[in-house]
């Protein structure tokens, strides 16, 4: 069956969104348009308020609605310690563990030469201005445990070593409460490299 233009434009659009695939799309649509007009208003001017202000953190690159993120602005955080991050949702993930109490860095991805995302899209530049202000001892690389994300540590780590800043990975391996017959090779393999002594 053929939608109608703005209900397949409305479909396309919801399509965008990760992990919607066709027919999630489709029924999304379906359900706005049907009985959830006046969440799909309060949808539709909230997405387009949040374009309008919604930015980034002129020294971090988090989103923020202001020139500096409240990361950024709170004097309690430690600005010795940075912690470089993929994306924002990385930022919630190490707030949430309540062990982190330095500042950060937003990549917005990471090297992928063949997506053409090199550095200057990372925001590297700001990153290398941010550690010559000085007063960064350690720069924490967060990256995700891919080939890119490794990549992209390793990039980072020589910006970091040629200004004399410590640069240190966060652990990979097995989980709390895993069990090693479930735990695939790689990570295993991580967590057998990363190990670290008993007392």
């Amino acid at each position: 069956m053929k939608h109608s233009p703005q209900v397949a434009r409305l479909i396309d659009a919801l399509r965008a969104l990760p992990g919607v695939g066709p027919k999630t799309a489709q029924r999304m649509a379906f359900h706005l348009l049907q009985e959830g007009r006046g969440g799909a208003r309060a949808l539709a001017e909230a997405l387009t308020t949040s374009l309008d202000k919604v930015g980034r953190c002129r020294r971090c690159r988090m989103l923020t609605e202001g020139e500096l993120c409240e990361t950024c602005l709170a004097p309690q955080r430690d600005s010795s310690l940075v912690c470089v991050v993929e994306s924002p949702a990385d930022v919630v993930a190490v707030e949430q563990s309540g062990s982190y109490r330095g500042r950060y860095f937003v990549l917005m991805g990471h090297l992928s030469p063949l997506d053409g995302i090199g550095p200057d899209q990372l925001g590297i530049r700001e990153l290398e201005s941010l550690l010559d202000e000085g007063g960064v001892q350690e720069l924490i690389l967060a990256t995700n445990p891919t080939v890119e994300g490794e990549a992209t540590a390793h990039f980072l780590s020589d910006v970091a070593s040629k200004r004399g800043i410590r640069t240190t990975r966060i652990a990979h391996g097995v989980p709390i409460g895993g069990e090693l017959e479930y735990v695939d090779g790689g990570t295993l393999a991580h967590a057998l490299s990363g190990r670290q002594s008993f007392t």
